[in-house]
């Protein structure tokens, strides 16, 4: 057995059908990626429960994990401060923008898409800023959220990762992410107008990294998958807002995403050449599940609930948006290079690579994995790097 004790037997290790993993046979089913909309916890709180081991470790030798030590020193030189960082004086005319966005793109949101047959059709100026302004609100609220995933999930590997050199950086993160919840809520709380509860897609994968038992699957989707999602969507942002607060903002929760991301590549690199086929097949399903998850969560299902627009018409016109295709494909620029050199696309029988090819995502196998990002290797906080 490994040192994980999964209790997998190759030869006993059932392959999980879609319906199985994501509760439907088909993963372009916009009808059923529409129906999951987030719902409002009115508790204020919201409860997994976590049966993982909190692990002591004896070997307290710091640096017997070179790149694990490299990248802890780089973190505790990188910090950064949310209240006292960013000009927070910066005013911000969420309408203004969200006009500007209009007239510069048409109608902001889903410009290149066919409204024909849907009651989008009949609308104006009025209902697209509206849109514009909701579909920003709802995209740094899930931010926050996720931020928060993040956060419990780093707290959960300080716990239990085996090696003092994980758990050192770890708590490096843990205040990164802090950091980050606090400045995406105060941005929203301040200069947007109006929160989002998270998204049904992403609360169903938070979920299950959470509660699973196992500190490399926290790793993997968080670190790796979801990580490396919001940094692809953190860079589209930040190289298309024209608010500076936003920008500035982006720019330095990057850099700490980036060592973020590279921290889970250099770990799971070294655990994942001990494990089973039947273990390594495992966690591809789970990188795929994942990879859906997130897909699925980009459609803001929530946006268009409250706009009252019809789970079908919503559907029709992000199904016809060929920019919208291009653009979630493309957040996955970062995972895939990345499930890459952890061996898990092509381990077995190349599962993952089928299914990340199904999805449309694997012609960036090749590009940059964040091990070599400029901002994982980096000196310094990028406050002094501006």
């Amino acid at each position: 057995m490994t040192q994980l004790d999964t209790n997998l037997d190759d030869a006993t290790q059932v392959m999980q059908s879609n319906m199985q993993l994501i509760g439907r046979d088909e993963i372009n089913d916009m009808e059923a990626i529409f129906s999951l909309v987030g719902a409002v916890d009115e508790k204020g709180s919201h409860a997994v429960v976590d049966n993982c081991p909190a692990l002591f470790t004896w070997d307290y030798e710091k640096g017997f994990r070179p790149a694990l030590d490299k990248l802890y020193e780089k973190a505790k030189r990188s910090q950064w401060n949310g209240s006292t960082d960013l000009d927070w004086s910066t005013p911000v005319d969420q309408e203004k923008l969200a006009h500007q966005a209009y007239v510069d793109g048409s109608r902001g949101p889903l410009a290149a898409a066919s409204l024909d047959g849907t009651a989008l059709a009949s609308w104006g100026e009025k209902e697209w800023v509206t849109l514009n302004m909701e579909y920003q609100n709802w995209m740094l609220s899930q931010f926050m959220h996720g931020e928060q995933g993040a956060l419990l999930c780093t707290a959960k590997i300080v716990e239990t990762v085996p090696w003092i050199d994980a758990k050192y950086y770890a708590a490096t993160q843990v205040m990164d992410e802090a950091r980050h919840v606090e400045v995406f809520s105060r941005y929203l709380d301040s200069k947007l107008s109006g929160h989002y509860q998270m998204n049904g897609h992403l609360g169903l994968l938070l979920d299950d990294i959470v509660a699973d038992s196992r500190w490399d699957m926290t790793y993997l989707g968080m670190q790796i998958m979801v990580e490396g999602l919001a940094l692809a969507a953190f860079g589209f942002m930040h190289a298309t807002t024209q608010e500076p607060l936003l920008k500035q903002l982006l720019r330095y929760v990057m850099a700490d995403e980036a060592r973020h991301v590279a921290f889970g590549v250099l770990s799971l690199q070294e655990l994942y050449g001990q494990l089973s086929h039947a273990e390594i097949r495992e966690r591809q399903e789970f990188a795929f599940e994942a990879a859906l998850r997130m897909r699925d969560r980009m459609q803001g299902q929530e946006v268009w609930d409250r706009l009252g627009v019809s789970r079908h018409d919503a559907a029709q016109v992000t199904l016809l948006d060929p920019d919208r295709v291009v653009f979630q494909a493309a957040l996955f620029s970062k995972i895939v290079p990345n499930c890459k050199k952890l061996g898990l696309l092509d381990a077995g029988d190349g599962w993952l690579r089928t299914k990340f090819t199904e999805m449309g995502v694997i012609a960036f196998e090749d590009w940059e994995d964040t091990t070599l990002d400029a901002d994982a290797n980096a000196e310094g906080s990028p406050v002094g790097r501006e």
